[in-house]
């Protein structure tokens, strides 16, 4: 069906699939994770969220969540248990260096902020 008063434009770059018969829509965007747990990621796309940012160095418990992977190594190894999930995931880098080389390892080595 077509609701009036929407126009799409279709283009060459327009990727058209079949939705008979299902209710299609967008993936919700979680941008504030503190990754401490890889069960969060089922539990986020059971509730409709496809793309999840945040930081963090895997399992930690109170005050030691945080929303940042501290370092190339850390993002590294976030980036490298990533692979192993159906979900867009997006690491942190910490932010607190004076100087830009630190921000730019972090930068090289995967975050994407």
């Amino acid at each position: 069906d077509v609701q009036p008063g929407v126009n799409i434009v279709i283009g060459a770059g327009t990727e058209i699939i079949a939705g008979e018969g299902a209710i299609l829509t967008a993936g919700g965007i979680d941008s504030h994770i503190h990754f401490i747990c890889p069960q969060q990621i089922e539990q986020a796309l059971m509730s409709g969220v496809t793309t999840m940012i945040g930081g963090g160095t895997g399992p930690a418990t109170g005050t030691k969540a945080t929303t940042c992977s501290p370092g190339p190594w850390h993002i590294g190894r976030m980036l490298q248990a990533a692979e192993a999930f159906p979900m867009n995931l997006g690491f942190l880098g910490k932010g607190n260096a004076s100087l830009r080389l630190p921000l730019r390892e972090q930068v090289a080595a995967g975050a994407m902020g």
